[in-house]
Parts: C-alpha cells; structure tokens; sequence
C-alpha cells in the first residue's frame, strides 16, 4: 500500500542566507540549496522542479506540493501514485496555526477476516493486494486545494500531464526499482507497468558512468 508521509517539504525563506554562515560546516559535500522563495523536496527531481515551477507561478506551498505529487504518481507510479493514501501537515505562517490532514483510505467492506480465512491467507503481505484500501490521495488534494490553495487544479495537474504524454528520462536506479523481483512477483504488477519488451535501461552512458567513479 502506497503511504505518502509528506506531500513536499518546503522551506520558505525571508531571506537568502549568507553563504560564508555555512564555510565551516564540517564534511559537507556540496553547496547548500538556497532559496529566498521556496524549496520543494521530493524523491524525484522533476517533481521537485514542477512543484518549484508553480511557486514560481505565484501558487502557494499547498499549490506546489499537489503539483509535485501529481509527477510523483506518474514518474514513480510504484512509490507514489494516485491510488494511495495522503498524509499532510501544513503551517500557515500568517496565522501561526498548524493543520493536519489524514487522507487514507478506508479498509474494502468486502476485505473481512472471513474472506481471508476462506482464501487461506494467514499473514498478510506488506506489499500485496490485501493491504490496498480504498484510495485516499486525491481526495487529499481536493481538501487541502479547498482549503488553502490559490491555483487552478488545471495548472497544478499540468505538468504531470505534460510527463505523462511525453515521456520522462528515467534514472538507472528508478530504473531497477521499477522492475524489482519483489513487485514483479505480485498479481498484475507485470501487467500494469512493465508495457515494454525489455526493462527500463539507466540513462547514463557506461563511459560517463566509469568516469564519475575515477
């Protein structure tokens, strides 16, 4: 069952920090990302950069974290997609006040113990069918839209959509995610989303690879 814990995380800044607070700050790798309008986080980056769009489009964080789960649910369907659950938290700075949104789903009315029982199953499958409920995420969205959103559903579907006629690059660990033995083994998994002759291959050429690695 898809768990969604945090639709984006967003930093929104006053400011932008000077760069000379964080020279000692010691083992860092990289430079820090800094924004003085918004940071939206996702295990994806075309998610991120589609929920940085509509802040950039004058959309609020709520805005930009459906836009951002929408491309989630089509650039990694089996972490993310719209048939799972959504859990938010939102803090709305003018006011001070924090709200919580559970948007999962309920458990199937016909999913009872006896059924189980009459199909000889003893224990569920953490990632099997008896764990789906019916879905709950966007629901999610339509509550956390009407409440705080300021976008159309129109625009902050719109890249999702955009990804979802044209295709996407799709990175060599997503890759091998997408076809892991542990999903393959499960009832219609192969079905839905392995619709190609051959497995996802990584979108690096193994020379580019070898040399990141010298």
């Amino acid at each position: 069952m898809n768990r969604l814990a945090c639709l984006a995380v967003l930093f929104l800044c006053s400011a932008v920090v000077p760069a000379q607070q964080f020279s000692s700050v010691p083992g860092q790798g990289r430079s820090m990302v800094v924004s003085k309008f918004g940071i939206v986080s996702t295990p994806q980056f075309l998610a991120s950069q589609a929920g940085a769009h509509i802040l950039e489009e004058g959309g609020n964080a709520i805005d930009a974290a459906i836009a951002a789960n929408a491309v989630m649910g089509v650039v990694q369907p089996y972490v993310n997609g719209i048939g799972g659950d959504l859990f938010a938290i939102y803090y709305e700075a003018k006011t001070g006040k924090i709200y919580g949104l559970n948007s999962s789903g309920w458990t199937p009315k016909a999913l009872t113990i006896d059924y189980l029982k009459s199909k000889g199953v003893t224990e569920i499958n953490p990632i099997g069918v008896e764990t789906i409920d019916v879905p709950g995420a966007v629901a999610g969205w339509d509550a956390l839209h009407g409440r705080f959103g300021t976008l159309p559903f129109s625009k902050l579907l719109g890249p999702a959509i955009y990804y979802a006629q044209n295709g996407f690059p799709l990175a060599e660990r997503n890759a091998r995610y997408w076809v892991s033995k542990r999903l393959l083994d499960q009832p219609g998994y192969k079905e839905t989303y392995v619709i190609w002759p051959n497995a996802p291959q990584r979108a690096w050429p193994r020379r580019l690879l070898q040399r990141s690695h010298d």
